[in-house]
């Protein structure tokens, strides 16, 4: 109770502070009612802005109730009135003179017919907008991810991949970087579930960056993802509450709170999420001699069931020192608990496929994922329009342990094999300075000069540990399995950028300088490789405007992939002792110069968005198949003297090859009538690898493979929304993954689809959702393998059919509200934008 003194204090002092007006200047009321123009019917949730024509950064208002009437107190004095509404001409009253109360009578407004052509968010429509060095998908509230995650939103943005194990590309290639209000973020995690933690319903737009400009990071040869969060700038407190349940069993919520007074905004989102993950793979296996006869099969199914528990908050406020000036501090927590197993069961047979043996192996796996992170940043504003220096510092910490029991029996027979037993600890922490500074000059500020700094360190640690579970609960380590390993990575950048705009072309260059500091140490082998090197990463954008509805642009930049811990971590899973992963510490990044270019078309109702894209690789890493040279020996008891071989492979990275990859992407959005979006998007590439693979295994034979290959893919997606009778939403998504291959496998195509309804209720202040992902349960990845004595087929799905019922209410919020991201929010604001 002492403890929670202080802080009740805390929060009556604040929310007494943020009780307007500070000064005691005198009040007086504004009043009005706002229509539809052509209807003449009231607009609810319309908002009234009231800008201080002295202190412009002073804002008020309020928003029209059910009547569209308003009425709003605000201190005397000379304003910039402006009556707003999403997809209707704004109403504005310019240096307007409140000197007592004011009835501003009947306020008609009028469809915005630019808006209903897809520049703006209407609603919520998903739009994009193209810039020198990026699209902007506003992603609104598809309804397709009620009750989602941002993997769910990212996999449904054009572009961009969500394969069945949650792993993000961009255009068919993984290697992209992922941020959160433009910086890396404890928010993504350790491991691609991470991510998935964050719910839908706290992001505002996805920008997507696919060839970055030397502002961002080089990391990610794909390009960037980043995710804005969105916060809310209306007066007043708003917010809204969402809960959701569904089957498989999969139940939360979510709070969402904005208090905005004059020095003060503060926000917070909090959320709670339940989830029960099924999913299965199976795996049949043919295995041969050296003369390459078949020496017997191997079928593998398994049975995935994951039950995670998760608590996510993330709370902030942003202080207004003075008119340009104000510091935004948060804090993000998120903390889950996961209850998983996996059910293997494998079926022997010999030559002539007459059963020999069959097994079980099962896994139960306890884990626990915590992150914490505290963001500061300074804005500082000065008096030319644009002009702005931007400090940011962020903490952040993760940890991931997994603790697994795995057993083994031989069914019929009910002989148990050894127990085993993992354990695996991964901690890592994070650290961020980052410091942005923006000079318009010229011409009505037609140029501009950035300078930057950034420096990223990170400290990631794995302790894994692997043995046998004795009977009388003791734990036999094996040291062939079990190591500890530190992994540091310290990259200190700087970058400058220089563009102007000249009638109707845009010029963009930057050079980016990036020094990296490496170190792996393997604590108990005492291995320690460091890796120190200096690149320069320097990127070009050109664009032409040949109106505001056509538009062209011309990029190049140089990118390199870093590998991510899972790629280094050597430690092997053990789910099954046949089929293995590792990762390979000895990868080195993969260097790529990248070319962009992006045309853009728009008429009354549709929007053409079309991209023609090179990426030469070098160092490329790709996850290969190899033979260990390893078997394991299984005792059959119909036959002691001869026991089941079969042979362990192995899944691990390596700097393979030289790669091409070029293709092409085609986006069309088409809006027959208002509250209608069809949209349809193509993306198809090539990719060529040349390389070949020379590894010795563990019976010291040498092995040699060769990766030369070409790689045609191609993915696409449909969206289709609009209203059904009884003022019901309905949306659907298609989404079909082209058949590719590469010098080991063969994937096959995928289809999978996902629908959803909602109704608005309550006064519109409430909408009831219902959506169904993957509607066929036809999500799967079906792949065929080749190596030198085995040929194996394999279907893998993470999880199965989903069904998600889902409650919004919303509070002093209007329903097609469009959030705004606060400052240090995003990296970016400061584009010189090429439209949209």
């Amino acid at each position: 109770m002492k403890r929670l003194l202080p802080i009740t204090l805390f929060f009556i002092s604040l929310l007494t502070f943020a009780q307007g007006p500070q000064d005691n200047q005198r009040l007086v009321k504004i009043t009005g009612t706002v229509l539809d123009e052509e209807t003449k019917e009231p607009l609810e949730y319309a908002t009234l802005v009231l800008q201080s024509v002295r202190n412009p950064d002073k804002i008020t208002g309020g928003i029209t109730n059910a009547e569209g009437k308003f009425e709003v107190e605000a201190s005397a004095g000379n304003y910039n009135i402006s009556i707003e509404y999403i997809s209707f001409r704004s109403h504005k009253l310019p240096n307007y003179s409140l000197r007592s109360d004011t009835e501003l009578g009947i306020i008609n407004l009028g469809l915005d017919v630019a808006q209903l052509e897809g520049i703006e968010l209407v609603g919520e429509r998903t739009t994009v907008e193209l810039r020198l060095d990026k699209k902007v998908y506003n992603v609104g509230s598809d309804l397709t991810v009620k009750g989602g995650s941002v993997t769910d939103v990212l996999g449904n943005v054009p572009s961009v991949n969500v394969d069945v194990e949650g792993n993000i590309s961009l255009r068919g290639n993984e290697s992209v970087r992922i941020l959160i209000n433009g910086k890396p973020s404890a928010l993504s995690g350790l491991s691609p579930e991470a991510l998935q933690q964050l719910p839908a319903d706290a992001i505002e737009k996805v920008e997507v960056i696919t060839n970055p400009s030397a502002r961002y990071d080089a990391e990610g040869t794909a390009g960037i993802l980043n995710i804005i969060l969105k916060q809310s700038k209306t007066a007043g407190l708003n917010g809204s509450v969402n809960v959701y349940a569904g089957n498989p069993d999969n139940f939360g919520g979510a709070v969402s709170l904005n208090l905005r007074r004059e020095k003060l905004n503060f926000f917070t989102n909090t959320t709670y999420r339940y989830r029960n993950g099924p999913g299965n793979a199976l795996f049949e296996q043919e295995n041969f001699d050296e003369n390459g006869n078949t020496r017997n099969y191997q079928n593998e199914i398994r049975k995935y069931d994951r039950k995670d528990k998760s608590f996510n908050t993330n709370i902030g406020f942003e202080f207004f020192l003075d008119e340009n000036s104000s510091i935004t501090n948060s804090l993000v927590f998120g903390r889950s608990n996961g209850d998983n197993t996996v059910d293997v069961d494998f079926f022997n047979f010999d030559a002539n496929r007459n059963p020999t043996i069959q097994r079980n192996r099962f896994t139960t796996e306890d884990e626990f994922e915590e992150e914490v992170q505290y963001s500061l940043n300074y804005q500082k504003k000065f008096d030319k329009d644009g002009h702005e220096l931007k400090f940011d510092y962020q903490y952040s910490k993760g940890t991931d342990d997994e603790d697994s029991v795995i057993s083994e029996v031989i069914l019929g027979d009910n002989i148990a094999l050894d127990t085993e037993k993992t354990l695996n600890a991964e901690t890592q922490i994070t650290q961020l300075l980052q410091l942005d500074y923006v000079l318009p000059f010229g011409s009505d500020n037609q140029s501009q000069f950035e300078l930057g700094y950034r420096g990223t360190f990170n400290n990631n640690n794995t302790d894994f540990d692997f043995g046998i579970l004795e009977d009388n609960g003791g734990f036999n380590s094996d040291p062939n399995f079990s190591n500890e390993l530190n992994y540091k990575e310290y990259v200190n950048a700087a970058y400058t950028q220089l563009g102007t705009k000249i009638d109707k072309i845009s010029v963009l260059g930057g050079l980016r300088v990036e020094a990296s500091d490496i170190e792996i140490e393997l604590l108990n082998n005492n291995e320690i490789s460091k890796k120190n090197y200096v690149n320069w990463f320097p990127s070009v954008f050109l664009g032409y405007e040949f109106s505001e509805k056509e538009q062209l642009t011309l990029s190049y930049s140089k990118r390199l992939r870093r590998p991510r811990s899972r790629f280094i971590n050597p430690f092997p899973s053990r789910s099954s002792n046949t089929n293995l992963f590792q990762g390979n510490p000895d990868l080195d990044p993969t260097f790529t110069n990248a070319f962009d270019l992006g045309y853009l078309k728009r008429w009354d109702k549709i929007t053409f968005n079309t991209s023609g894209y090179f990426n030469r690789s070098t160092g490329v890493f790709q996850f290969i198949t190899k033979e260990t040279g390893d078997f394991v020996s299984i005792e059959n008891p119909d036959d002691p003297e001869n026991p089941i071989v079969v042979p362990v492979q192995a899944m691990t990275p390596t700097n393979l090859a030289t790669e091409d990859r070029y293709g092409m992407e085609f986006t069309t959005t088409y809006t027959p009538l208002r509250n209608w979006r069809l949209t349809w998007n193509v993306n198809a590439f090539q990719r060529e690898t040349q390389g070949d693979y020379i590894y010795t295994n563990s019976n010291n034979e040498e092995i040699v493979q060769n990766f030369d290959s070409k790689n045609f893919s191609w993915f696409t997606r449909f969206s289709a929304k609009l209203p059904l009778p009884g003022k019901i939403d309905f949306q659907t998504n298609f989404f079909y993954m082209g058949a590719s291959k590469n010098a080991q496998s063969n994937n096959k195509g995928m289809l999978s689809s996902d629908l959803a309804l909602s109704k608005d209720v309550l006064n519109k202040k409430g909408s009831i959702s219902l959506n169904v992902g993957d509607i066929f349960n036809t999500r799967k990845r079906r792949r065929e393998t080749r190596t030198e004595n085995v040929l194996s087929y394999s279907e893998f799905q993470w999880r199965e059919r989903q069904i998600t019922l889902s409650f919004q209410y919303r509070f002093n919020q209007p329903l097609n509200q469009k959030q705004r991201s606060g400052p240090g929010s995003g990296n970016g604001d400061n584009d010189m934008e090429f439209g949209g």
